[in-house]
């Protein structure tokens, strides 16, 4: 009886090391993979592991001094793939990954850039040209590499990454007001803000009655960027799409649910109830 081939070609252990790393994150998107082949699906869970360790670093409680060296050796690691050289499990999976699905070395470089702005500064109120070039890097650039490893590497594909990216980070920042603000960070645009006359300080801005109108702006932007997405994704491959189809359907009923409660204090964290995510996610994936 023939033996059965590994994902991508790798040590079965090597996946399982990738594989502990997601699921130790203790988030679903282990299980909002299961929808693509092995081979694909564990080139997510590689490009996942490698977001979630990079985010660590920039997420500790130490001085950006002691970071950045860190930051460099990701770097380093990254251009070592390009080399084909590959010291660890993640290393070797992630190299399989590149391989097959030809990923592009400058997208995790802007993923490590995008974690370095969070490392070196405290960010709270930045200008709408920096966030958006901050959610492009932690955002945008994840999916320019997860549309390539679910089976598109089109233009139009770059662009479901470029407009998804966008509309789940914002649901994101709408979601985590709070939680961000514990560790004294506003990812709020200081031009929003002024014009609704909330102070760009912490804890002031979360408690000024203008947040109401500066998240209601923000929420308006997500859901173009969920429409704008969803128009790309109709000039994809719809099979290699499905994924993505899910985490929009997933993320715009967080952000339907968050608009509904609002923003004014006292917040509590947005939950979708597990009846309508698995309605939803039976909508997002039924075949047309």
């Amino acid at each position: 009886m023939a033996k059965r081939r590994a994902a991508l070609g790798c040590d079965p252990a090597d996946l399982a090391l990738v594989e502990a790393i997601v699921v130790r994150s203790g988030t679903s998107f282990a299980r909002g993979m299961r929808v693509l082949p092995p081979d694909r699906r564990y080139a997510m869970f590689a490009i996942y592991a490698f977001c979630r360790l990079v985010d660590d670093v920039a997420d500790e409680e130490s001085p950006f001094e002691d970071k950045l060296p860190r930051l460099r050796a990701w770097r380093g690691r990254i251009a070592g793939l390009y080399e084909g050289c590959a010291d660890d499990a993640l290393d070797r999976v992630l190299l399989a990954a590149i391989e097959r699905y030809r990923l592009r070395e400058a997208d995790f470089e802007a993923i490590i850039d995008g974690m370095q702005m969070d490392a070196e500064q405290v960010i709270v109120a930045p200008a709408e040209t920096e966030l958006d070039l901050y959610v492009d890097r932690v955002a945008g650039a994840v999916g320019r590499l997860s549309v390539r490893a679910f089976g598109d590497s089109s233009p139009a594909a770059d662009q479901v990454a470029h407009h998804l990216g966008r509309a789940l980070q914002i649901t994101n920042i709408l979601r985590d007001l709070d939680e961000d603000a514990g560790r004294g960070r506003l990812y709020l645009p200081r031009e929003r803000l002024a014009a609704a006359g909330v102070p760009r300080t912490l804890p002031a801005a979360l408690g000024a009655p203008g947040l109401e109108t500066v998240c209601r702006g923000m929420a308006a932007l997500a859901h173009y960027h969920f429409t704008q997405a969803r128009s790309a994704m109709r000039r994809c491959d719809r099979r290699a799409m499905r994924p993505a189809r899910l985490m929009a359907a997933s993320y715009a009923a967080i952000l339907a649910t968050q608009e509904r409660a609002g923003w004014q204090p006292p917040r509590r964290r947005i939950r979708v109830a597990r009846w309508r995510k698995a309605l939803i996610a039976a909508r997002a994936l039924a075949p047309v």
